[in-house]
């Protein structure tokens, strides 16, 4: 039995693309990482169904499938926003009050480091640095990089992304 924590859902449409791709790599050797990839692209992050239905027809434990999406961040167990909104608490953005941009970011969106919005628009994280060091204290919005910020104008930004 698996402590998977992933959410679940009943897969659908995405079950042609996920055949499909699954086609491509059954005899494939080293092909869990690319088809994890894809089929996070399909979803939007990784179900359990479509993680049981990956270890079943690459022929592997599903242990191992979990092991593999648990160690690597870049994969999600659960639905994630439309916009990812990075605020950084690296040293730069600390000294200059990151703490409190990260804390007015969360009251805003009402959800933890790491949560999503019960609309799926918007996945609060946290992350050590994202290089705009000089625009300290920063948050990044997808690609959208903004900086020199103060609490008040952070739920201004986040309203913009609609």
């Amino acid at each position: 039995m698996s402590a998977c924590t992933c959410e679940k859902v009943d897969l659908t449409k995405e079950d042609a693309a996920l055949d499909k791709l699954l086609d491509q790599y059954r005899d494939y050797k080293g092909g869990l990482i690319p088809v994890l990839q894809e089929a996070q692209n399909i979803y939007g992050y990784l179900p359990k169904e479509a993680l049981q239905k990956i270890a079943k027809e690459l022929n592997m434990p599903f242990s191992k499938v979990f092991g593999v999406v648990t160690f690597y961040a870049q994969f999600h167990l659960k639905p994630r926003g439309r916009y990812i909104a990075r605020i950084c608490l690296g040293t730069a953005c600390h000294v200059r009050g990151g703490a409190k941009i990260f804390e007015a970011a969360k009251e805003h969106l009402g959800v933890e480091a790491g949560g999503t919005t019960d609309d799926l628009r918007f996945t609060l994280e946290t992350v050590a640095c994202i290089g705009a060091c000089g625009l300290s204290p920063c948050m990044m919005i997808n690609e959208d990089t903004h900086g020199r910020l103060s609490p008040k104008a952070v739920g201004d930004i986040l309203d913009k992304y609609e």
